[in-house]
């Protein structure tokens, strides 16, 4: 019997076609497949995730990582991605964000480009320099280089034009990347203080009784520390610069706590009264020698725009408020009115 050559060429012509479209599709589904992994969310059924890439790390090692810690489970996949996009040798080190809208191509991009994961720390209002190293050092991602607690040390540390670092720093949220230093930190804070206090010192009220901005800043760490009430502030301010005028002492609570430092136990004793120290304003004519904490936005306008008003005195009302007086009479009567008001309540 004999074959049709025809009828052979045509049989492996059908073959051959077939075959074509088999791979054809086989390759378009698998193209369409990476398309997806590679697209696809890595951690839609997981919270935010921290992945750190350590410094020396290769594609390979970052690739078994992912892997290994359940992020993306297709090393191979992501690190031959990665080598067709010319990208094998761009990786970053350092934290990276995973969110629930990451896929592996955008991680990939945040890798190549070092748009690396922002922690953030608060430095509060009110606070003294040493407060805030504490809270610096006690975070394992920030590097210690500042080995002093003394304000004076450190102004000297950060080539500050004046004797004492206390107060010298704007309170605020700052972003950092994990390793980055105290020291860091703090030139950003200071940087972010000079800007505040020039631009609060250029909107100023004439004639107040300071000599420079970094008087003002005194005054404003006092502000501080005396309410944390905002509608009394501007009222704290023009108590203190009525009696800066009139030659009276500041007499000033946080002044005297300030100066105590460690022996300091929650109350003022009348030994701590009768000494004479810088910070002392029972016992010293005008301003301390330096701010005694951080002075928030707040404080700062406080003390370069106080209220209009003939207020000298004022005193706690125990609930955060204060009462306001023009004479020491007044004063007198209204400390004792709250002291009346106060046994009454722990009886």
């Amino acid at each position: 019997m004999s074959v049709n050559p025809r009828n052979l060429s045509s049989s492996y012509g059908s073959i051959f076609i077939k075959t074509a479209i088999t791979l054809i599709v086989v390759s378009l589904t698998t193209l369409l497949i990476l398309r997806t992994l590679l697209h696809s969310f890595i951690a839609s059924d997981l919270d935010t995730i921290i992945f750190e890439v350590k410094e020396g790390s290769t594609l390979n090692s970052v690739s078994s990582e992912l892997a290994k810690k359940g992020i993306f489970p297709y090393p191979r996949i992501f690190s031959t991605y990665a080598r067709i996009q010319g990208l094998e040798k761009l990786i970053q080190p350092g934290e990276y964000e995973i969110t629930k809208i990451t896929s592996p191509v955008s991680l990939l991009e945040k890798m190549t480009n070092g748009d690396l994961f922002q922690r953030k720390i608060t430095l509060v209002e009110g606070w003294t320099i040493e407060q805030v190293l504490e809270t610096l050092w006690n975070n394992e991602t920030i590097i210690r280089e500042i080995e002093t607690k003394d304000p004076k040390l450190l102004a000297d540390l950060l080539s500050l034009d004046v004797s004492s670092a206390e107060g010298m720093i704007f309170p605020d949220t700052y972003f950092f990347t994990k390793g980055a230093t105290d020291i860091s930190i703090i030139r950003r804070a200071h940087i972010n203080l000079q800007n505040m206090l020039d631009d609060a010192w250029e909107d100023r009220l004439g004639g107040l009784p300071y000599d420079d901005p970094y008087e003002a800043l005194t005054m404003a760490s006092i502000i501080e520390k005396e309410s944390s009430t905002r509608s009394e502030k501007g009222y704290i301010s023009s108590v203190f610069i009525n009696r800066l005028e009139r030659g009276m002492r500041l007499q000033s609570d946080p002044t005297v706590i300030y100066g105590m430092g460690e022996d300091y136990d929650g109350s003022i004793t009348r030994a701590a009264l009768a000494q004479v120290t810088p910070f002392n304003t029972y016992r010293i004519n005008g301003l301390p020698p330096s701010p005694i904490a951080l002075a928030g936005l707040e404080s700062l306008h406080a003390s370069l725009n106080p209220f209009q008003s003939d207020y000298l005195y004022f005193v706690s009302q125990g609930d955060g408020s204060h009462y306001f007086s023009e004479n020491l009479d007044e004063h007198n009567e209204a400390v004792g009115r709250f002291r009346r008001t106060n046994d009454l309540k722990s009886k």
